[in-house]
């Protein structure tokens, strides 16, 4: 990676409940996972069960559409989970990365209620409880470009106009996604890219982000990125 587009890491609001974080390097894109830390919830084989069920189920689900949701079993062994893929992905390379992400999950949370994983393309989570349909603001974290820009303050405006548009799109959007492009001064373009599953929360610049050249804000069911260069696939 070269240093002109390092980005730094920044863990947001944790949820108590979900609290160990990861970070490896895996393909050359990076994972994160989001483990749950009490351990004295363990799994019974029965709920194990059903999450491999609600995995291979999710592989197949969230391919066509980019998206996926399901429930197996019944309480207290139920496991509800999410599957969703960056929108500007290929059917092909999202049922890869929740076919992947599904393994990697059980690999290294095998005892764990609930747990993320995030790649470049997707993101699967599953839980012990039902959170279809609700934001989910306790587990996010942020990510940065090193480089500052010349005019922050006329950036920062068309950061948030850009990225405001785009969740506007996205939410009338099957996929939940939207992906656009601003002009800025002379030749310069803003690139911007919003996704969530579900209703979009006020979008907001976090103050690590202030003035950067680029940024993400990656959470448990909302995402969205701004860069000064293309980063989505045509």
């Amino acid at each position: 990676m070269s240093s002109s587009i390092v980005y730094l890491l920044s863990l947001a609001s944790f949820s108590k409940h979900l609290s160990e974080l990861t970070l490896v390097q895996k393909s050359n894109k990076y994972l994160i996972v989001l483990l749950n830390y009490n351990r004295r919830n363990i799994l019974t084989k029965e709920r194990l069960a059903n999450l491999n069920v609600l995995t291979d189920y999710l592989s197949i689900q969230a391919p066509p559409s980019g998206f996926g949701l399901g429930s197996i079993g019944q309480n207290p062994n139920q496991a509800y989970g999410l599957a969703l893929c960056r929108g500007d992905v290929s059917t092909p390379d999202c049922k890869t990365c929740v076919v992947e992400a599904g393994s990697e999950i059980r690999k290294r949370c095998p005892y764990d209620k609930g747990a993320i994983i995030w790649y470049d393309n997707c993101l699967f989570k599953y839980a012990n409880m039902e959170f279809f349909g609700h934001v989910d603001n306790q587990n996010k974290f942020y990510m940065w470009n090193l480089n500052n820009v010349s005019e922050p303050q006329l950036f920062n405006a068309k950061t948030k106009e850009l990225l405001s548009d785009l969740a506007t799109q996205a939410y009338a959007n099957p996929k939940m996604y939207a992906a656009g492009e601003m002009e800025l001064y002379g030749s310069n373009k803003l690139y911007g890219l919003t996704q969530c599953a579900g209703t979009f929360p006020a979008l907001s610049l976090p103050s690590c982000c202030d003035g950067k050249g680029g940024g993400r804000v990656v959470g448990g069911s909302c995402n969205f990125r701004y860069e000064i260069y293309p980063f989505v696939n045509a």
